[in-house]
């Protein structure tokens, strides 16, 4: 029997990288991984896949619409699915790769096959109908989350599908229909929109982006419109009727009223994620979920049960990769003995569309609701140098700080890279910086970051550009 100081279940983002910090702590460590390549949802099926498309419909965009306004002649150009589909590819191997490679390099095993917790210390892992069990003084649990589903509507993946299928399209839909307006169906929207489709959101509350700043989110959905997006807000889709050559869905006033019917060649749902816990055996084991299904944890991630530990998706907190690559390596420092710690006030968040949004810490709602007391700097892209000249104005960035203390509370950005630019206001968040600290920052010139520095002048009405 294979014994190990740590053995986690699941590769994505959280399960791999606290494999790696194990390792390097000195610790012998396995992992296990029910798919036939490591790298969980995120390089295989979720943020590593969508970027590429993003990355390559944002071409396709520029060649047909903005290279002639620049002086750029070229011939109108043609989509060729299949290669960019196997350009998504070459990105997702090339990835998974990495991740064996890491292992290897670790000395980490990799077991393949199902996991299950017998209990504290022990690890069942089946595959191809044999298993065996593997003894361990620690056990994580980095399963990750799964999509999550409508009542009464059936994914089928080639019709109706969640975010896996509308990542592997064999043609663009003449109409898309998007159940849900959050980061994931935005993205994928805008990547079929940029290829052809006409895209229709509909989403049951009376927004977009649910969680964002709300002025971020109103501006936002201006730009989305701008750019062909129709959205349905306060709506819910009932059914969806696949009998015909075209889908029927039945679309309903979230408050309630006469329903219509929207017609469409696809129709992805894409109302979030649920925690992947299927299969781990924790009811038997002893290990407690909450009321939403979410393995339960105390401060240092340890669950129920003796020995055994949880982190990204499947316990509580934002479903975002980096959030589950920082707690893995929190708890392999804390199995270590040592001060494993994640700043939940300062992990920020990115919608990878054009523009882009980031955002990090409070929203005006959040702080309004706490009763804080809070100032805004706010400077738009139009009085950006770098953006003018680029043509790249839409968006603007807003920031939050406390009006007693002028630390910085929250930052809120839309535009062109604003998913890079964010990173400036963590650094300073994570060491309790102030707007102050950030304005008298030289930022060089001409950048759109710039716009960053601008914001913080305008906590203290100082703008210079505006």
């Amino acid at each position: 029997m294979a014994t190990y100081d740590l053995v986690v279940i699941g590769t994505g983002p959280g399960g791999y990288v606290c494999a790696v910090r194990a390792s390097q702590l000195g610790m012998k460590v396995a992992v296990v991984e029910k798919n036939a390549t490591l790298g969980g949802t995120c390089l295989n099926v979720g943020c590593m896949p969508s970027k590429a498309l993003l990355h390559a419909s944002e071409m396709f965009e520029e060649a047909g619409h903005s290279f002639a306004k620049m002086g750029v002649s070229v011939s109108s150009p043609k989509l060729d699915l299949p290669a960019m589909m196997n350009f998504k590819q070459q990105g997702i191997d090339g990835n998974v790769k990495g991740v064996e490679f890491l292992m290897k390099k670790n000395k980490v095993d990799v077991l393949k096959g199902t996991g299950k917790i017998l209990g504290t210390g022990k690890v069942e892992v089946s595959a191809d109908g044999k298993s065996q069990t593997i003894e361990t003084k620690n056990i994580v649990i980095a399963t990750g989350s799964d999509i999550a589903r409508l009542k009464g509507i059936e994914i089928d993946e080639k019709r109706v599908v969640s975010s896996t299928g509308a990542l592997s399209l064999d043609k663009v839909p003449g109409k898309l229909l998007i159940v849900g307006a959050g980061v994931i169906g935005l993205e994928l929207g805008s990547v079929w929109k940029r290829l052809g489709a006409e895209v229709v959101v509909v989403e049951f509350l009376d927004r977009i982006l649910p969680g964002m700043d709300g002025e971020i989110a109103k501006q936002f959905q201006r730009i989305l419109e701008k750019q062909g997006f129709a959205f349905k807000l306060g709506a819910k889709v009932t059914g969806v009727d696949t009998s015909g050559k075209t889908l029927k869905a039945t679309v309903e006033p979230a408050a309630g009223g006469a329903a219509e019917t929207i017609e469409a060649d696809i129709v992805l749902v894409c109302i979030g994620r649920v925690p992947y816990t299927d299969g781990l055996g924790l009811k038997e084991a002893g290990v407690a979920l909450d009321n939403r299904g979410r393995v339960q944890i105390d401060p240092h991630f340890a669950t129920s049960l003796k020995g055994v530990y949880a982190i990204g998706d499947v316990v509580a907190g934002p479903m975002l990769a980096h959030k589950a690559e920082d707690e893995g390596v929190a708890v392999a420092e804390i199995i270590a003995g040592q001060a494993g710690h994640v700043n939940y006030d300062v992990i920020p968040g990115v919608v990878y569309t054009t523009p882009e949004v980031s955002a990090v810490g409070k929203t005006e709602e959040e702080l309004k609701q706490a009763g804080v007391a809070y100032t805004v700097g706010k400077f738009p892209f139009t009085a950006n140098g770098r953006s003018k000249v680029n043509q790249t104005t839409d968006g603007f960035v807003k920031i939050l700080a406390d009006a007693k203390t002028d630390r910085v509370l929250g930052v809120h950005i839309i535009g062109i890279e604003a998913g890079e630019m964010i990173h400036e206001a963590c650094v300073l968040m994570e060491f309790g910086g102030s707007a102050e600290d950030l304005a008298r920052t030289c930022h060089a010139h001409p950048t759109r970051s710039e716009a960053v520095k601008e914001a913080a002048l305008a906590v203290g009405k100082r703008a210079i550009h505006m």
